[in-house]
């Protein structure tokens, strides 16, 4: 993950139950519940607009959050559920799970390059492609990193970079049980058409010593 962890601001919310969820949409709100981490639930609410942004944005629920709440410690949570209205598909409801620092927690991780300025296949024009530019781990949440780092400083032209060749962090596993492909280094595309019209001129010095041989 890039960067510090993503604050997000939420309220307190008086009340349980439909009436007081209602009286939260109705202010623009949508009603949610913090639970777990040895504590006991607690209502709270989201601005909407804010709320819908995220969820538009994508993965926010495999997003770890920093939840502030005015009067209390910061708690890192990670959403667990949004329910929706069945007709606009617009969220109503949402829950958020607080966290222990040694809780295991599936999240998506930021994909640094190093070596570039050394790498014989960029040296020989050769084009870099992060196939994976994030990549999903199950991190520790007390112990979550920043990035996983590739090193490409001895990688050739038409050679992959795997998860297998990256040293994740302590305790830190892929979601994905197989050796994927984070990035390719391939041709350029001027040695690709370079190539295909060798392939062409080839066969067309073929055609008429194929046609000889027909006509004998």
């Amino acid at each position: 993950m890039a960067g510090k962890i993503p604050d997000l601001e939420v309220q307190t919310r008086a009340g349980t139950g439909k009436g007081a969820a209602r009286a939260a949409r109705r202010n623009g709100m949508v009603p949610g519940i913090v639970y777990g981490g040895g504590e006991d639930p607690q209502p709270i609410q989201i601005p909407f607009n804010g709320l819908l942004k995220q969820l538009r944005a994508g993965r926010f629920m495999s997003t770890l959050q920093n939840m502030k709440i005015e009067g209390q410690d910061d708690v890192r949570v990670i959403c667990r559920n949004v329910q929706r209205d069945l007709v606009k598909d617009l969220p109503t409801h949402i829950d958020f799970m607080r966290l222990r620092r040694t809780t295991k927690i599936a999240l998506f991780i930021h994909v640094d390059v190093v070596g570039e300025d050394v790498s014989p296949g960029l040296k020989k024009g050769g084009v870099l492609t992060l196939v994976r530019p994030e990549v999903e781990l199950v991190v520790t949440a007390g112990d979550i990193p920043e990035s996983i780092t590739i090193d490409v400083s001895e990688t050739e032209v038409g050679e992959n970079i795997t998860i297998s060749s990256v040293k994740l962090p302590e305790g830190a596993k892929a979601t994905i049980d197989r050796d994927f492909v984070i990035a390719t280094l391939s041709a350029p595309s001027s040695l690709k058409s370079a190539g295909d019209d060798e392939d062409e001129a080839a066969e067309g010095e073929d055609a008429p010593e194929a046609e000889a041989a027909a006509e004998e």
